[in-house]
């Protein structure tokens, strides 16, 4: 039986992130995007545009699913102050 997060043409990546229309909130795609990779989770953009700035859905292997959502989950927890604290925990 075939999934919504899991097509034929993808196997094993799971849908994590989903953003519903283009706009200003392409920028919450790249964002979490960054988030995952930068804690070494590969990601692959999956939209209507070939344009990675205008991609609809983030998806990871299926065994980093649990890890990306809790880490998508916690930065929407901690806002901006908690972004921008990580942020500046990460250069030093």
């Amino acid at each position: 039986m075939e999934s919504e997060n899991n097509p034929p043409n993808e196997p094993g990546l799971v849908t994590v992130f989903r953003l519903a229309g283009g706009g200003t909130e392409e920028m919450e795609v790249i964002t979490v995007r960054q988030l995952l990779e930068s804690n070494g989770i590969n990601t692959v953009l999956v939209g209507d545009s070939p344009l990675p700035n205008l991609s609809e859905e983030i998806r990871v292997a299926e065994e980093d699913a649990e890890r990306a959502q809790q880490l998508i989950a916690d930065a929407l927890a901690a806002g901006p102050a908690g972004a921008a604290e990580a942020e500046a925990e990460s250069e030093r």
